[in-house]
């Protein structure tokens, strides 16, 4: 796309559709303790439940970048935020464990079209020179929505309960589909112009890169699901706090993580257009955070309480630094014209994480009584993302598809 506020704009909303995502799915975090005191549901429940999200969540996301590539992402996109709104706000009604479970499941269902729409669209509207900045904007917006999620939502469920708060999330979140509506033709256009030009889905399977960053993604991504699935139970039960003291230590600490995550895409695009290598900038970033996470894991869990808080925020910092890189490696290697089916197939791989993390540490809760184990494996998985993005990811430079790929519809996998 030409027209700079015309990418700004999709930027933006692409980034306020994150941002709902990520308070949509984590108000079951902010609300365990609750919901496991009225419906007297054992830890392991509560991991199941926190798990589900991602039965419907990873399978579909390889789908939904097909699906966004062959028949547009404001269509996909809009038709996803309709159902999870809906699952939001329907979970405001359930009264049993089955039915928290069928709702969790279609939220997961809905929400997996976000990031591969979302990162087609910055891929297709954004130079490369700004990817940076893009993703650091969006990541900003999905690590704030935890942030926001937890400080209002707790608070409201100490006035208002669980069930409203719910009810009301998901009600706000169908305003977003206005001004998307609105945007549609831009996208209409965008989805023209790449048509035929797509490389085979074959070709796309193929890459070591692909395998590389989708391992990288999983081990970066077991530990932000761990913290956000647990942080608020461990907090609340391990720890002592009130649910508005940990309410208020949670966001502080999602909010460091925002800012961190918005402050690296400022700084990698100031390096790559100042001539530094994207690869030495990307693998450096991603290496360090998952070094540092092991420390701060053991920290988190061993230490005094002043002291484990302190680990918590130094987490949240440097692994901010690295969300950028998540999608913006994507981009720069798969281009406009794969980044849809490349992010599904990569985020899908990563999000994997979510279904092990949330029920690994729930078993490991209920079988031990504390949480020493739970985060002894999540400092452990740290050194499998240092190994994906240092060692198994070649070099960050746009992918060259092989001719008879290009031209070829993405009709499938294998197409």
């Amino acid at each position: 796309m030409s027209n700079p506020r015309g990418a700004s704009r999709l930027v933006l909303l692409v980034t306020s559709a994150v941002f709902i995502n990520y308070i949509d799915r984590g108000n079951l975090a902010t609300a365990a303790p609750l919901i496991q005191d009225e419906l007297h549901l054992r830890a392991t429940e509560l991991g199941i439940l926190m798990s589900a999200f991602y039965y419907g969540y990873v399978p579909c996301m390889p789908l939904m970048g097909w699906l966004a590539e062959r028949f547009g992402t404001h269509k996909i996109l809009a038709g996803a935020v309709a159902v999870w709104s809906l699952a939001t706000l329907l979970t405001g009604f359930a009264g049993s464990f089955i039915a928290l479970l069928g709702l969790r499941v279609l939220l997961g269902i809905g929400e997996s079209a976000a990031f591969p729409c979302a990162s087609k669209v910055i891929a297709n509207a954004v130079d490369v020179t700004r990817l940076g900045v893009a993703n650091g904007i969006m990541s900003f917006g999905y690590l704030l929505g935890p942030a926001v999620g937890t400080l209002i939502g707790g608070y409201l469920m100490t006035v208002i309960g669980w069930r409203a708060v719910f009810i009301i999330f998901g009600s706000a979140s169908l305003l977003w589909l206005v001004p998307w509506s609105r945007a549609a033709s831009a996208l209409k256009e965008s989805t023209a112009a790449q048509e035929g030009t797509q490389p085979a889905f074959r070709d796309i399977l193929k890459q070591r890169a692909l395998w590389g960053a989708s391992i990288g993604h999983f081990a970066s991504n077991y530990g932000y699901y761990f913290i956000i699935s647990w942080l608020p139970f461990y907090l609340v039960k391990s720890r002592g706090f009130s649910i508005a003291s940990m309410a208020e230590i949670a966001s502080w600490a999602y909010l460091l993580n925002a800012l961190s995550a918005f402050g690296m895409g400022w700084l990698t695009d100031r390096w790559i257009r100042h001539g530094q290598n994207p690869t030495v900038i990307y693998k450096s970033i991603m290496g360090i955070t998952h070094l540092i996470g092991i420390g701060c894991m053991a920290g988190m869990v061993l230490l005094p309480e002043k002291q484990s808080i302190a680990s918590l925020f130094i987490f949240e910092l440097v692994s901010g630094c690295s969300y950028t890189g998540l999608f913006a490696i994507p981009q720069i290697l798969a281009g406009p014209q794969a980044t849809g089916r490349w992010v599904g197939v990569q985020n899908a791989a990563g999000n994997v994480a979510g279904i092990i993390a949330p029920l690994i540490t729930g078993i490991l809760v209920d079988q031990t009584g504390h949480f020493e184990l739970a985060f002894a494996l999540a400092a452990g998985i740290n050194l499998l993302g240092f190994i994906g993005w240092v060692f198994i990811l070649p070099a960050i430079r746009p992918v060259q598809w092989p001719a008879r790929s290009l031209g070829e519809r993405a009709s499938g996998v294998g197409a």
